[in-house]
């Protein structure tokens, strides 16, 4: 750590950055360049170094040092831009006067010990619950119609009722 006199922050810190830097440069590249944040962080406390884990994360950062991620990224959604969005019918206003008014679903990813599972729920605002939800361990577009028609099957909402049925995209 640098002492600064008289308000001298600003200099005191990028001098400290400069000595820094290299630092943190022999570190990432000692242990093959794969070191996230963290494990540098730690490292060079292990070495002594007194320093905050947030300015290793700016310095490497600013040096583009970006430690190696396992695995494969999943990708879940595959959105076509080019599609229209439907109009939102509920204008962000999530809440309703009673029951079977307005639904509002979603889907996630959860990741567990034998793989990926997709899951989707839809969602009463009045009470809130869950009121259908699917699980699979594929995600395919028929996911969420396969909740939204186990929620119309158990709570047989009443035709012309105003059911308003909310999704991610409108």
């Amino acid at each position: 750590m640098i002492a600064f006199i008289d308000g001298d922050e600003g200099q005191a810190r990028a001098l400290e950055d400069l000595i820094l830097k290299p630092k943190i440069a022999r570190v990432f590249a000692e242990y093959f360049a794969v070191y996230d944040v963290s494990k540098a962080w730690r490292q060079m406390m292990r070495e002594g170094a007194v320093i905050a884990r947030c300015t290793i994360e700016r310095l490497m950062h600013e040096m583009g040092l970006a430690g190696v991620i396992r695995g494969k990224p999943v990708r879940t959604t595959i959105s076509d831009r080019a599609a229209p969005c439907p109009r939102d019918h509920v204008d962000r206003q999530f809440f309703a006067p009673a029951a079977n008014r307005l639904w509002v679903s979603g889907f996630t990813s959860v990741a567990t010990w034998a793989g990926l599972v997709y899951v989707a729920f839809v969602i009463d605002t009045y009470a809130p619950r869950i009121v259908g939800w699917r699980a699979v361990k594929t995600a395919h577009a028929s996911l969420v119609l396969d909740a939204l028609e186990q929620a119309l099957h158990d709570r047989r909402p009443a035709h012309q009722g105003g059911l308003v049925h909310h999704g991610d995209r409108g």
